[in-house]
Order: structure tokens, then sequence, then C-alpha cells
């Protein structure tokens, strides 16, 4: 073990190396520590003095990391990460007699953003090479898409269904999700785009049993959660989408942002559609998207450049 600039440092490399932990992790530890140590040694002027470091020598560290440094909150919370667990290391071997990490607290994210959804045009898109699938895929594919796009069914949930699940009139339809996350059940209402693309596949497929998968494999057996993503994945290829990237889970965020731009305020009912236990989760599709903040300071009255 190459010797390092701190003693204590050694003899807590050692125990992380007893723990089984990975070349990289006690590399990382090791070099967060290396860096708060010096930092700190470098600021007092002084070597370091594990017993009197204190929590606004922590709290300092941490500012420095997020004002001076500009680092990213990912950053500078796995190096306080490194500093807690060495902290609470030296308490356990009577290194300090009080750990002071014990009260730092991390860095609070930022909240996310609005997921990205689809373009009209890359619905257009994405649906049009579904429909020219090989393998006599076209209309399963076209349906899956669609039951995705229009209920905002997860991927898994779409993987299990069967087709007793679903009653698919003309002018009606819902589709029953009985094993989604959690011990509740619910419904959701299909439209007549959702009905007609599910119509149309069900009568290619001929006479089906209750307990049929709703969108069988070639084998006809249930396709996988990793089948479909591929599926979908692939789809997005096709239609040479670039602008983001695709997942099974973009179709459902597009139900979502397009449900509440069709329905403003019906937040509480978007929840229940979507099987959210806390309409926390939902709220998030009220927030602004990178797309729509950029746009809007693009339309500001004062986006003017004065020669």
């Amino acid at each position: 073990m190459p010797k390092l600039k701190y003693a204590f440092l050694s003899q807590f490399k050692k125990k992380l190396t007893q723990q089984d932990l990975s070349k990289s992790t006690i590399d990382g530890y090791i070099s967060d520590l290396t860096f708060f140590f010096t930092w700190l040694e470098n600021v007092n002027e002084k070597s370091v003095n594990l017993k009197k470091i204190s929590i606004m020598d922590l709290k300092a560290f941490r500012q420095l990391l997020a004002n001076f440094k500009r680092q990213k909150t990912t950053s500078i919370n796995r190096r306080v990460q490194s500093i807690k667990r060495f902290f609470t290391w030296a308490f356990s071997t009577k290194l300090i007699k009080k750990n002071p990490a014990a009260e730092l607290r991390f860095m609070r994210r930022n909240a996310p953003l609005k997921p990205t959804a689809l373009t009209k045009s890359e619905v257009h898109a994405m649906l049009r090479v579904s429909g020219q699938s090989s393998h006599g895929l076209s209309k399963r594919n076209y349906a899956i898409l669609q039951i995705m796009l229009q209920a905002g069914l997860r991927v898994g949930e779409v993987a299990k269904l069967q087709y007793g699940d679903m009653t698919v009139k003309e002018r009606s339809g819902m589709v029953r999700i009985v094993d989604s996350k959690g011990p509740k059940e619910r419904e959701v209402p299909l439209n007549a785009t959702a009905r007609r693309a599910l119509l149309t596949f069900f009568k290619a497929r001929g006479k089906i049993k209750p307990k049929d998968p709703a969108f069988p494999t070639k084998q006809e057996s249930f396709p996988t959660v990793r089948a479909l993503q591929l599926v979908v994945s692939n789809i997005a290829r096709k239609a040479k989408i670039q602008r983001i990237k695709v997942s099974a889970h973009t179709l459902r965020h597009t139900f979502a942002s397009n449900y509440l731009k069709s329905n403003p305020g019906g937040l509480v009912e978007l929840a229940t559609l979507m099987g959210h236990d806390s309409i926390n989760t939902t709220a998030i599709y009220t927030k602004s998207s990178k797309e729509s903040l950029a746009q809007n300071i693009e339309r500001s009255e004062i986006n003017v450049y004065d020669d």
C-alpha cells in the first residue's frame, strides 16, 4: 500500500480494503479526503489535528465546493459522503472524541425539470415506423405504441396485460391494470385512437382467449419488459429521433404532458390514471421543460440587441 500524506488516511484505507470495496471506490474516498485535508492544512497554515476539526470547518469546505469550485451537487455530495464515512470511522476507533460530521448535511438537489415528451411530429414518425414492422408485428407494435401513448401505461404493465383485461368497443373502451406497483388496481379509459389500434390488431389475431397475452410474441407468450423496451427504442432509432433519447417511459411522459396540456388543473385525475400513490409524483409534469424555458426566454420582450 503506497504511503499516504496523512497517516490516519492509511489506517482508514486499510479499513476500507477489509470491507471488500472496489479499488475505484476506495481510491475515490481517499482522493476526496486528501483534497479536504490539504485544503484545511493550507487554510490554517498548520498540520491537521483531527481532534480540533469542527462542523464549521466541514461546512466551510462544502461551501467552497459550491461557491468557488462551482461543483455539481452530485460531486459535492460524494465528497460529503467521504467525509462523513471517515469521521464515523475515526470516532468509532477513538481517534476523536466527537464526530464533527454527524450533523453535516448533504446539499439539496434542484427540483428536476419536467420529463421530456415527444413532439407531435416525433409521435407521427414513430407510429409510421411501427406500422412498417417486419415479421408480421406491424399491427401489434402499432397497438403497443398507441396504448402507451394514449393511456400512459408503464412498460411492465403492458407486458403483463391479458386480453381479458381490456374491454374494447367502437364507442368505448377500458383497460384494467391488475398488477401494477403495489396492491392497488386501476382502470384507464381508452380513447378512440387506442381503441381503433387495438381492434385492428385483435381482429387480425382471430380467436383470442381472455387469459391470452394481449401483445404476444411470435411464440404466443407474454413479452418481457426488456423486449418491449427494445421495440420502442428500435422504432425510435428507425424514426431517426435524435433530439432526445427515447425509451418506453418517454411514451408515458408524453401521455402525461399532453393530458395536462389538454386538461389544465387535472393533476388529481392524472395521478389516478397513472397509478401514482402520491400527487407529488405527478406534479413533476407541471414543471417547465428545458425546451419551454429556452423558448420563453427567446420570446422575452427585451430580447433585443442594439448595435
